[in-house]
């Protein structure tokens, strides 16, 4: 069998569903990275693939996805009870309504200031403002606000931080950029973790002494402090590296949500008749339309495990060590599981929540135990506050090149997405809940 790997490298997004509908019905297979591989779609696809008697993740993920995206020794590698005590510090974090709530405020603030001054410029590039103002929330919620102490610092965070999610999947200089992004980031977050971890200055010798054996100090309930605090399954504390790693697995994910937002802008230059139903009717419409985005628009086009042994897939047999492939993209857009699925319609969530494995941009499971993202209630809050106040926002756009490229791994729109002539807001205006002009269609 053909290896598929430089075919998914030329046709990105459509190369699974592409080879799905060149093979009929059923599970596709294929070869990948050297493997034989396996790739499957559907609520019941997702229910096995997430069962870890079915599916590892252990040495699953190449090493380039690991350099750049998750980093060396993240959770993503993890199984079994390993996985789910270091997953528990993530789910204590992002599971938290308080605690999402808080991030949530911080970013509806930090887009409160920012478009305060995109009305002083001509026009900005939407994409690069939002992973800005994200950045600057995510960490100063997180414990690390050195990160983005200045207006310097938080745009070369942001850079770092959009790098490494836009070289996971490529060869060449996003991938080094990638690379480089991450072991800077890695570096000054391992550096704060010792400093957390560092006993107060002036503390007894016993005091230090009982601090190295005991851990670091209770303190404040923030990213930094926790993933700091942890201990996994063997009972040991993270290395400064790895713990790193573990706190942009937060930060990272969060930045993220910048490729949703400008999505968000893009589906209402596209459907200006949306804008002020979103601009007015409240969370429910907004939370439907935040998720017809994540279902509609491309980011990761699928996830991968290995056969955990010699398995069965409805009477399909997967040798063990198998790349086993759940087409994420496929499924968003499967016409068995969605009515029109390429229409852009919020009304198919209005008054439901999609199914746990209906839907599944960040992959599905369970995600207190599972490998489903728990960050997913951070994303779906951002973007609840962020995307009513794109849609009161009064600005044009300019002619540009708006299209999605389906080849780019992740894609986004080639511009960008730049706004102009940006208008102050009232004075008397509560962080941005006005009706606003709607923008001129291209």
């Amino acid at each position: 069998m053909v290896d598929n790997t430089l075919a998914l490298l030329s046709q990105g997004y459509a190369w699974l569903p592409d080879l799905s509908r060149r093979q009929g019905p059923g599970p596709v297979r294929t070869r990948l990275l050297g493997r034989p591989a396996l790739a499957l779609r559907g609520p019941a696809a997702v229910a096995f693939f997430y069962d870890e008697r079915h599916v590892r993740r252990r040495a699953a993920l190449p090493e380039p996805v690991l350099s750049t995206l998750f980093g060396q020794g993240a959770v993503h590698t993890l199984d079994g009870e390993e996985h789910r005590a270091r997953k528990a510090v993530f789910v204590s974090l992002l599971k938290d309504p308080s605690g999402v709530a808080a991030l949530a405020r911080r970013v509806a603030e930090e887009w409160q200031r920012s478009r305060e001054q995109w009305a002083e410029r001509s026009e900005v590039t939407l994409f690069d403002e939002v992973s800005v103002l994200i950045t600057r929330a995510v960490c100063a919620w997180a414990g690390v606000p050195q990160s983005v102490r200045t207006d310097a610092e938080a745009q070369e965070t942001a850079r770092d931080l959009v790098a490494m999610i836009d070289g996971f999947a490529t060869a060449g200089p996003r991938y080094w950029r990638a690379r480089r992004a991450r072991r800077r980031q890695e570096e000054r977050l391992a550096r704060a973790v010792e400093e957390a971890r560092a006993p107060a200055a002036g503390e007894p010798d016993a005091a230090r002494d009982g601090a190295a054996e005991q851990g670091p100090a209770a303190g404040p309930h923030t990213v930094l402090r926790a993933v700091a605090e942890h201990r996994d399954a063997d009972g040991t504390l993270l290395d400064p590296r790895t713990a790193a790693v573990e706190i942009l697995n937060v930060i990272r994910p969060t930045a993220a949500v910048t490729w949703y937002a400008v999505f968000g802008a893009h589906a209402l230059h596209r459907h200006p008749e949306l804008r002020t139903r979103l601009a007015k009717e409240g969370d429910d419409y907004a939370r439907a339309f935040a998720h017809e985005v994540r279902r509609f628009y491309p980011f990761a086009p699928f996830v991968a495990g290995l056969a955990a042994g010699d398995v069965d897939w409805h009477g399909e047999p997967i040798a063990e060590d198998t790349l086993v492939l759940l087409d994420l993209y496929g499924q968003n857009h499967d016409p068995g599981l969605w009515r029109e699925p390429y229409a852009f319609d919020p009304e198919r969530f209005t008054g439901r929540e999609p199914g746990r494995d209906e839907l599944v941009p960040q992959g599905g499971g369970e995600a207190a135990q599972g490998h489903r993202c728990p960050g997913e209630d951070v994303t779906l809050a951002i973007l609840t506050a962020l995307l009513p106040r794109l849609a009161r926002l009064d600005y044009e756009v300019p002619e540009q090149d708006l299209r999605i490229p389906l080849r780019r791994v992740p894609t986004r729109p080639r511009s960008g997405f730049v706004i102009a002539q940006v208008r102050p807001p009232d004075p008397s205006e509560a962080l941005g809940d006005r009706e606003s002009t709607e923008p001129e269609d291209e």
